[in-house]
């Protein structure tokens, strides 16, 4: 086993397993220890082609994970590789979710929400989060894109096309959940439109929030400017945001920089990442 802190320059680590978790979704397991807080995020280099920004989804003592829906050139040329190849790990970088001292050891309520691939970046906070028994909620497409639905003993499950589970959105149910629940916080990663509108939800009720943003990254420390949303760097300052920073980021839910640096529409931005 290799110990692995943080890096500013990428480590070259071998592939030590490859999990198929879902149509077009596989883990990249690595054995080594990383020095990684819930949220936060690796630069995954492939030498010669790119380097994209990875939440963690596996992680434990002497290993951690990465899970990668195949969607452009970079993902899909990740997808062909094969345990003993190699890729660049640089970080883990950025802030991660927080645990206010009225949800640390066990206190309080929690509802955790994972939309589509942003469910990779929720895994390690709701296993740090055990103890608070939260309520776990993740959506997707249709059923062959869902992925980590075995991995939780309570977990409910969306689909937009009602192949499995509940047909509609997590954010369907949450009025009926907190009054059941009385939920304390609420976490979230997944399409931003569902985000904002359980940010909506969550002001509406006077309830903690901390959501993961999502946008596209070149250095992953703050230097290029990238990312920048309303003046926060969400590499840097980011990528999970609380409630309070997210009312003063009037692109959030709304507007996304395309790598040109031009302001788009989150739906323009969305066709443009998948390419």
């Amino acid at each position: 086993m290799n110990e692995f802190s943080s890096f500013d320059q990428p480590v070259m680590m071998k592939i030590d397993k490859i999990i198929d978790e879902s149509n077009g979704t596989k883990s990249f397991m690595f054995r080594h220890k990383l020095d990684y807080k819930p949220g936060q995020f690796v630069m995954v280099w492939l030498p010669g082609v790119d380097e994209k920004p990875l939440a963690v989804s596996y992680l434990s003592d002497d290993f951690f994970g990465i899970t990668v829906l195949e969607r452009g050139k970079f993902t899909k040329l990740l997808h062909t590789m094969v345990p003993g190849d190699q890729l660049g790990i640089r970080g883990p970088f950025g802030h991660g979710y927080s645990f206010p001292d009225n949800i640390k050891n066990g206190k309080g309520s929690v509802c955790v929400i994972g939309g589509g691939c942003g469910m990779a970046s929720v895994t390690v906070l709701i296993e740090r989060l055990q103890e608070n028994n939260p309520t776990i909620l993740m959506g997707a497409s249709t059923s062959t894109s869902l992925f980590f639905k075995n991995r939780y003993k309570d977990i409910t499950l969306f689909t937009d096309d009602g192949s499995e589970g509940i047909k509609g959105y997590p954010t369907d149910v949450l009025e009926e959940l907190h009054n059941k629940n009385g939920y304390d916080i609420i976490y979230t990663c997944g399409p931003e439109i569902m985000m904002s509108k359980v940010f909506d939800f969550c002001k509406k009720h006077d309830i903690q929030f901390e959501a993961s943003l999502e946008r596209y990254m070149k250095c992953g420390i703050g230097v290029c400017g990238q990312c920048v949303c309303d003046g926060q760097m969400v590499c840097k300052d980011g990528p999970v945001f609380n409630l309070q920073a997210l009312s003063n980021m009037n692109d959030f839910g709304k507007y996304s920089l395309l790598k040109s640096g031009k302001r788009v529409s989150l739906s323009e931005y969305a066709d443009w990442r998948s390419c």
